[in-house]
């Protein structure tokens, strides 16, 4: 009975899980300061000591407990569209090889997936998320985005499979061009001072 009222929180912290400052001692109705002995108070032997769970206490778990909750449903949600979008990403590469190797590929190919992954971009933007949960949907957002941009990429190249080789003929032809006339539509113009000797000297015979 000679120990103080904080020490016996700390006993009975144990026993309950309850943390000191989140308990409320009262004896006879009544609630003592945490230093106050309890035979100083009146504690006996056998006396009945009422533990409460302070409130401010318990609605701060409460709260902690609906943002963990929170947070995890966010994990999850965000888990399902990564998901979708790792089938949708098996989907991309596969048509990006084909449209490399050189086959043309019919154009509701693209639409198609691009439209699924913008449905998939939607349902991240309906997610509420806090935190690293929050982290998470950016990092899918921009997983998606740049899937949409090499669908994007690649529907171009399908379209216009030989526009690269033709700037590349562009360029060579101006460079012939410019070196000595080949590949021009014009044979380059003659020298107009050496024309005007000759013509001189032809006057002059």
């Amino acid at each position: 009975m000679h120990i103080s009222k904080w020490d016996l929180k700390r006993v009975l912290a144990q026993e309950t899980g309850l943390e000191p400052k989140e308990q409320r001692l009262l004896f006879q109705g009544k609630e003592k300061d945490d230093e106050e002995c309890l035979h100083m108070v009146g504690v006996k032997d056998m006396s009945k000591v009422v533990l409460l769970e302070d409130p401010a206490s318990k609605e701060r778990k409460l709260d902690e407990m609906k943002r963990n909750q929170s947070i995890l449903k966010a994990y999850e949600e965000v888990a399902k569209v990564r998901a979708e979008v790792d089938k949708l990403s098996e989907k991309v590469i596969a048509l990006e090889a084909i449209v490399r190797g050189g086959t043309k590929v019919s154009e509701k190919k693209f639409l198609v997936l691009t439209e699924l992954l913008m449905v998939q971009l939607l349902q991240l933007d309906t997610i509420e998320a806090n935190g690293e949960a929050k982290v998470q949907r950016k990092v899918e957002v921009r997983h998606v985005q740049g899937l949409v941009d090499t669908l994007d990429n690649l529907k171009a190249r399908n379209s216009n499979p030989f526009s690269s080789s033709c700037n590349a003929v562009s360029v060579t032809t101006k460079w012939e061009a410019f070196e000595s006339g080949v590949g021009s539509l014009t044979a380059p113009a003659p020298l107009p001072s050496s024309t005007r000797i000759t013509q001189d000297w032809e006057v002059f015979d």
